[in-house]
């Protein structure tokens, strides 16, 4: 089967490899859509570890590609809640099961958590293998382009869910990239009245307006927080923070008002620091979210019940084969693009 696979920086190879076999207790995946994550991207740029992941035992080379959806074709022995020819969407998370994170049920705080596509073979390849509480069984109503944004939507749902929105509230959301937009479709869908985007792109602030963004703001505006604090009569209740560098973090503490919440997001590559004497003056909280936990069944839901239309992420749709120049290095030096999906 083809499959594209990470070899290393800026190396990843549309090749042919061998179909996977199924063990017991894990499920084969016919792939039908996979979406490319800023994870994917990072891995690309910069690299994966090269040690066997503890859980897994695998190191790469490995297939990325943690965001998918398909068919389930073949069931292992011990398989009793899932059968051949059902529709599905994976939730990706690999975890011990016995630390004492896990043991709580907070499972997404693994102390040795993974991710299929980024700790052993993914789902850009035309079959995968998952294990069976990976499965999520999608309704009939929802497509498989859809399936394959119910992990990223996961993401954004989680974090607006744990967060201190209330119906009626108002928010920021500091990045306009997929999970900004996604955070907006959920806070949205949360009751957030006011929504106000922040983003360096013109073109992403176009498509947070579209997916029903109330305010835009440009990034490089030097009175962004000023802005956001004369929309909101004092601050937003809630920022999130989806872009994952100082200045926005910043200006996301800044803009929150008296007991609100910053939430943050964005996987950050670097330290950020915080102003401290404005979150004491505040009252405000700073926390985050780590993926989710416990989610899936309601994002699906919530997607068939067209409370979450999803599908207004979707930029552009390519095949395997062309993962690496219409995917990858579109992401990288195209503004333009939010969700890419590719079809193995």
């Amino acid at each position: 089967m083809k499959a594209a696979v990470w070899h290393g920086i800026k190396d990843l190879r549309v090749e042919e490899v061998n179909e996977p076999k199924v063990a017991s207790n894990q499920i084969k995946v016919k792939v039908e859509w996979a979406g490319i994550c800023g994870s994917d991207l990072h891995a690309y740029l910069h690299g994966l570890s090269m040690n066997a992941h503890p859980i897994t035992g695998e190191k790469p080379p490995f297939a990325l590609g943690h965001e998918f959806s398909g068919t389930i074709v073949e069931v292992g022995e011990g398989i009793t809640r899932h059968q051949i020819g059902e529709r599905v969407a994976i939730e990706p998370l690999i975890y011990c099961g016995d630390c004492y994170a896990c043991k709580r049920g907070f499972y997404n705080q693994c102390s040795q958590v993974g991710f299929v596509g980024l700790n052993r073979n993914g789902g850009f390849a035309e079959y995968a293998i998952v294990d069976e509480n990976m499965v999520h069984v999608l309704p009939d109503n929802v497509s498989f382009e859809e399936g394959a944004l119910v992990e990223p939507t996961a993401v954004s749902f989680y974090a607006v869910r744990e967060s201190k929105l209330k119906a009626g509230d108002s928010v920021a959301i500091f990045g306009a990239g997929p999970i900004g937009l996604l955070t907006l479709l959920s806070a949205k869908a949360a009751g957030a009245t006011q929504i106000i985007v922040v983003d360096l792109s013109e073109e992403r602030l176009k498509k947070a307006k579209e997916l029903g963004a109330t305010t835009i703001i440009e990034g490089n505006r030097d009175d962004i927080v000023d802005t956001i604090l004369n929309l909101t009569n004092g601050g937003v209740s809630v920022a999130y923070e989806c872009a994952g560098v100082q200045p926005t973090m910043t200006n996301a503490v800044a803009s929150v008002k008296q007991g609100g919440q910053v939430m943050a997001i964005a996987v950050f590559t670097k330290p950020v620091s915080i102003d401290m004497g404005q979150v004491m003056f505040k009252a405000a909280n700073v926390t985050s979210t780590l993926a989710y936990r416990h989610v899936f069944p309601e994002v699906i839901d919530m997607i068939s019940t067209g409370r979450l239309d999803v599908t207004k992420v979707i930029t552009k749709n390519i095949e395997l084969t062309d993962i690496v120049e219409e995917g990858f290095n579109q992401l990288t030096n195209d503004v333009k693009q939010a969700k890419i999906l590719v079809r193995p």
